[in-house]
């Protein structure tokens, strides 16, 4: 099976020694029970999509949710518990889950289908239990038996993914749907039959980034942060972790400095990273991304014109066809560069 994620291009001239670790998808399922190789195909998606709703998040952010970030587990080289980290865990254990979930209820397993456990029973004034309900019980337990088995750590920081893991899958199950159906005579809804559905992931994605930007930081001594996988360290972050916090992601440690190129951190720097500028139909936060990833960063904003092909001038033909004309015009883009002052200067230096 091919590799989880495309592999990243590195930026810049510092960046090109950077050797990103891919994280197939082989690596993620033969860990797996074999018990259960009938769900891989459903894992790999699920963590695909984990995957490419953080790059969504992140987009227009300084860390961006690179290829190298894409490992699991602590026995990697990039032993990190940062923020970043905790939302990685969360939403890759969130897609996991949702797409057992949802291939469950379709009835693509033979020994799982819609979760009728409530059925019959009343849920509220005017409604009762009924339809067919997306399993999640059964989505949260296959989940948990493939990501969080990647975790071979007793440390701190494997608590700390466990932790987040769970945070992920909580919040498939927080952002469920409630869908009815009316009954009585002509239609009056004097009874309504109502179950739950998964959210589109999209809402999830946009979840778990609230969760992110809010997500806690758990104090620990040096110490106990550098015990490795020692029994020393396994005890400390249990009593940190509140149950009032199990659905809030925890991180350890404080994220680096995301602006400059640190090939030993695995970190590209935002130099040659594309930003938004008088952008319409775009959000605030994304029309300041040019100051945040390029002027806060010690960058300048370059403008790049493009010229694009688009179909213009659409007109129905009877019957039946629609035809269009090819118009050609010209956009601006805009991307994050050093100052020819501050490249030679970055030259003299390294002389």
């Amino acid at each position: 099976m091919g590799s989880l994620s495309m592999l990243w291009a590195a930026v810049g001239i510092c960046c090109a020694a950077l050797s990103a670790s891919a994280w197939s998808v082989n690596n993620f399922l033969i860990t797996g029970p074999k018990a259960y190789l009938t769900y891989t195909t459903s894992v790999a998606l699920g963590a695909q999509s984990g995957i490419e709703e953080c790059k969504f998040q992140f987009a227009w952010e300084r860390w961006n949710c690179p290829e190298n970030a894409l490992q699991l587990s602590t026995h990697n080289r990039l032993r990190s518990a940062t923020r970043e980290t905790s939302f990685i865990h969360a939403i890759s254990s969130a897609g996991v889950m949702y797409t057992i979930t949802k291939n469950c209820s379709m009835g693509d397993f033979e020994n799982c289908g819609c979760d009728g456990s409530k059925n019959g029973k009343t849920g509220g004034h005017g409604w009762i239990w009924g339809g067919c309900s997306d399993n999640v019980e059964f989505g949260e337990r296959i989940s948990k038996l493939f990501v969080d088995s990647l975790e071979k750590g007793k440390d701190a920081r494997a608590l700390m993914n466990l932790h987040n893991n769970r945070a992920g899958r909580l919040a498939v199950r927080a952002t469920m749907k409630r869908t009815c159906k009316c009954h009585g005579i002509s239609g009056s809804c004097s009874i309504q039959t109502c179950w739950l559905q998964l959210a589109d992931f999209r809402e999830m994605g946009d979840y778990l980034k609230a969760k992110y930007d809010q997500a806690l930081k758990i104090e620990m001594d040096k110490r106990q942060l550098r015990a490795g996988n020692s029994a020393e360290g396994h005890w400390a972050p249990a009593e940190a972790f509140l149950p009032s916090a199990e659905a809030e992601l925890i991180f350890l440690e404080e994220s680096p400095d995301y602006c400059t190129c640190n090939s030993s951190l695995g970190i590209y720097g935002t130099e040659g990273r594309e930003c938004l500028q008088n952008s319409h139909n775009t959000s605030r936060w994304e029309r300041r991304s040019c100051g945040r990833l390029c002027t806060e960063c010690g960058l300048q904003v370059e403008e790049r014109k493009t010229e694009v092909i688009s179909s213009c001038n659409c007109k129905f033909q009877w019957c039946c066809k629609v035809k269009c004309d090819q118009c050609r015009h010209v956009v601006s883009k805009y991307y994050c560069t050093r100052s020819s002052g501050s490249a030679q200067s970055l030259s003299e230096g390294s002389a």
